[in-house]
């Protein structure tokens, strides 16, 4: 391994180490197992380092994003489940996704990696089958690439760039040889796989001179995870540990009437917040 390999490994174990506690019991993650369909796009809230940074930046829950590509069965095209089974040495049985990770890269991960994590799921409303699998296929075809932390860092400068400078002059996105085409962030790598099919996230809709509405695609180097929640084009579905569907149902809720929560900081007494 060389030495700037190693350097970016390191640096990746450092920000992927969770520094805050679970907030799991937000979602079902079992309801999930068994309601997620392919290529629904999962957004992870996180609690890492690396989270909070993105957190901070897009000013959004949601620091990552992964493409759900279901069971190795699921995957219609016999040479990609072969090439799945050959960058995936887990069980058979387990559903996958794929994901961007910074120090791995590209990679395949069984769905338990979140089990403990506060999930979204965001479907892509009309999504026919064939383009499903296209979209998989495309996301398969990007396993081993590199995670582009330069991509990351100009991404955060676009973000946060002053409003009255142009947002050009922080970040090198927009220059035709920014990155390299063999690496990706999370993100970035699922946009191009609906791009790939022209479903749309945020495109761009304007009027032309025709007085008729047309639909611009929007640069795929732009979009962060939560991008997928503020889309009008993917259903936004939540299962909640504590459903309140039915009849006010929520007044039955095991409500601890005692203690309140300050997030990380804490629980204290009700009393002492009064």
């Amino acid at each position: 391994m060389s030495l700037g390999n190693w350097l970016v490994q390191k640096f990746g174990n450092y920000l992927l180490k969770n520094i805050s506690p679970s907030r799991s019991f937000l979602c079902d993650f079992t309801r999930i197992g068994h309601e997620v369909r392919t290529a629904d796009v999962l957004l992870i809230e996180g609690r890492n380092r690396i989270s909070r940074l993105v957190q901070y930046t897009t000013e959004s829950p949601w620091s990552h994003s992964a493409l759900y590509i279901g069971h190795i069965y699921n995957i219609d095209d016999p040479k990609l489940r072969e090439y799945v089974q050959q960058n995936y040495k887990g069980s058979p049985s387990e559903p996958l996704l794929i994901e961007a990770i910074i120090g791995q890269g590209t990679i395949i991960v069984p769905l338990s990696k979140y089990k403990d994590e506060h999930i979204r799921v965001c479907r892509p409303t009309g999504l026919s089958h064939l383009d499903a699998q296209k979209v998989i296929a495309y996301a398969l075809n990007s396993i081993g690439r590199e995670y582009n932390i330069g991509h990351f860092i100009d991404l955060g400068l676009f973000v946060l760039s002053s409003k009255f400078i142009p947002r050009r002059w922080y970040s090198s996105l927009f220059k035709e040889n920014a990155g390299k085409t063999e690496q990706d962030i999370c993100s970035v790598m699922i946009a191009k796989a609906f791009a790939s099919v022209k479903f749309p996230i945020l495109p761009l809709i304007r009027e032309n001179d025709k007085q008729r509405l047309e639909m611009i695609r929007r640069n795929p180097k732009l979009y962060t995870p939560s991008d997928f929640d503020y889309s009008p084009y993917f259903d936004i579905i939540k299962y909640p540990m504590m459903p309140v569907a039915g009849f006010s149902i929520y007044r039955h809720l095991p409500w601890q009437d005692e203690l309140m929560s300050n997030d990380d900081q804490g629980l204290v007494k009700k009393s002492d917040e009064s």
